[in-house]
């Protein structure tokens, strides 16, 4: 799967949907995903799911434009932005508790699930 339509893109709606997350981008890209991803600022301090600030680390990435976005088969999926944030989700077996870990729908409509 190629991430590289979302470089340059500007992240518009982070949506928190019962046991997903989905990020919406300003072309329609969309990246749902099923196993919650670590956010590390671009200091490099991170959060993740139930820590306090998770969801703001999240939201404050409204309006960011993407820098970087990578899709490692089986290991990790990156989303890296202009402000220097960096969004991280381990694809490994070992921390999936899900079948699948998200989808991608690019800007021509094609969806990938991982």
């Amino acid at each position: 799967m190629d991430l590289n339509s979302l470089h340059s893109e500007e992240l518009y709606a982070v949506e928190f949907v019962e046991k997903h997350l989905q990020l919406r981008f300003a072309d329609d890209a969309l990246l749902t995903l099923y196993i919650w991803p670590e956010v590390a600022d671009a200091d490099g301090i991170s959060v993740g799911y139930g820590q306090t600030g998770y969801r703001d680390a999240l939201c404050s990435l409204i309006g960011e434009t993407v820098s970087e976005s990578q899709f490692h088969d089986d290991t990790a999926l990156t989303v890296e932005f202009e402000n220097g944030t960096l969004l991280a989700l381990s694809l490994r077996d070992e921390d999936r508790d899900a079948t699948e870990a998200g989808s991608f729908r690019t800007i021509d409509g094609e969806v990938f699930d991982f």
